[in-house]
């Protein structure tokens, strides 16, 4: 059976891309630090859904995740879902503020490199950073600079494993998504309700004339994973309503 891990896989697009891998007969192991979302999920998927409580920013606990990674037969699949997003003006941006974003990073290096150190060991595989349209293209109503920076160099890491690692059957894409109505903006706008209403204002920033869903962004990972995909690596797909071809 193949086997996936979704970091970040308890809610917005990491959910969305788990749940879709569960219907094509996925193992799937997802990695968050809400308990309450962890297990809501695993009482919903009910069969092949295993959850795993991590803060990525801690290196204690990455170091048990890396422990757990090597213990598996096989790894073909992981994602790099999990994000923090809070616009902020560059200049209130306080240490704390950096340090969250970046910290993500550190997070991201080390798991995909325990997860690349199977997949070699084995049979290849498949991974998707979740980008930014953001580290392409600054929004002056959002700016986010730190947050720009920890995507952009998703980015960036993406063509680098694309490159070092293909000699090892292993592909490494990312996807560069636009506004995408998933729970991180509910502590941005201060509540589901009010990320609803703050959230309709940006449908018209984009060609297609919606906002993206966590499902769109989730069918575009799960393409980039599949075999349909297979001559495509160090690729960073614009998966963002047409925003980075022009604005309305």
């Amino acid at each position: 059976m193949k086997r996936a891990l979704i970091i970040g896989g308890s809610s917005g697009i990491g959910k969305a891309t788990a749940q879709n891998l569960l219907n094509k007969g996925v193992e799937v192991h997802i990695v968050g630090t809400n308990n309450t979302k962890l297990e809501a999920f695993k009482s919903e998927a009910k069969n092949n859904l295993t959850t795993h409580k991590v803060d990525i920013t801690d290196s204690a606990q990455i170091d048990t995740l890396q422990n757990i990674i090597s213990g598996w037969d096989n790894l073909d699949y992981l994602v790099n879902a999990s994000g923090i997003f809070g616009p902020k003006p560059f200049l209130d941006h306080s240490q704390a503020d950096y340090d969250s974003y970046l910290d993500l990073n550190r997070g991201f290096f080390f798991i995909t490199q325990a997860a690349a150190k199977k997949m070699a060991a084995t049979n290849g595989g498949a991974i998707v950073n979740v980008g930014s349209m953001w580290a392409k293209q600054a929004v002056k109503a959002t700016p986010s600079s730190a947050y720009s920076m920890q995507k952009a160099g998703l980015h960036s890491l993406t063509q680098h494993l694309a490159m070092e690692l293909a000699d090892h059957k292993i592909r490494v894409n990312a996807v560069s998504p636009a506004v995408v109505e998933t729970p991180v903006y509910e502590s941005v706008f201060g509540g589901k309700k009010e990320a609803s209403d703050a959230l309709r204002n940006f449908h018209g920033f984009h060609p297609i004339g919606r906002n993206g869903r966590a499902e769109d962004v989730a069918n575009t990972i799960a393409f980039l994973l599949s075999d349909k995909a297979s001559w495509v690596t160090g690729a960073i797909w614009d998966t963002d309503g047409g925003v980075m071809s022009g604005r309305n």
